[in-house]
């Protein structure tokens, strides 16, 4: 499948391609972003775009540049605060809020990647595979990687030790002996079990 602007056209103007990144990871917040691209996008870019996902670093890294000069682009995060009170799946929802709260203005529709939509102020959709067949989603999930790996990144240098840098937060055997060997950081979700097993024996 290729990435199109179909789904947004049909759905009218100001619409939001909505992603989350890090629902996975075992420390670090949840970003998500909300984008709503020209209707007269550049078709190199559009060619371009594809599930972050699928991207090296470096070309995320550019694309986001090109998204951010073109596009409307909010963001917004729940902490882990958050995450560990709600659950991952509401945390997530919270954040996509926030990145549509973000936005300069209200859109009129969100195409939402996932297969439950969140409490938006408009009418939207969920769309299962998103990331890959939708282009204001696609690049949603650009945007908000290369910001959540900022984040992680300023993370490790804050609280070195667990590779945060290189894996992100997920759950590396880098991470996991290093978390079994210092126990857990602030910024590690305790309601994940490997966390919570490195809690109870730390």
């Amino acid at each position: 499948m290729s990435l199109t602007l179909d789904r947004e056209r049909a759905a009218g103007n100001r619409v939001a391609g909505i992603d989350e990144v890090g629902r996975g990871p075992l420390a670090g917040p949840v970003v998500a972003c909300a984008v709503v691209l020209p209707a007269d996008l550049d078709g190199s870019l559009l060619a371009r775009l594809a599930d972050s996902k699928a991207l090296k670093a470096g070309v995320r890294e550019g694309l986001d540049m090109e998204i951010r000069a073109v596009a409307e682009v909010g963001l917004g995060e729940a902490s882990v605060a958050e995450i560990d009170t709600w659950n991952i799946l509401q945390a997530s929802h919270v954040a996509m809020a926030r990145a549509v709260a973000d936005l300069a203005q209200a859109p009129g529709y969100a195409l939402v990647d996932g297969n439950r939509l969140p409490a938006l102020p408009c009418p939207g959709e969920a769309v299962v595979g998103g990331d890959a067949v939708v282009a204001s989603i696609a690049a949603a999930g650009i945007v908000a990687k290369v910001a959540r790996d900022a984040t992680m990144e300023r993370l490790d240098a804050e609280c070195p030790g667990y590779g945060w840098a290189r894996n992100r937060g997920y759950g590396t055997a880098e991470h996991r002996r290093a978390l079994a060997e210092r126990g857990p950081s602030p910024h590690h979700r305790r309601s994940f079990k490997p966390v919570r097993a490195a809690t109870i024996t730390a």
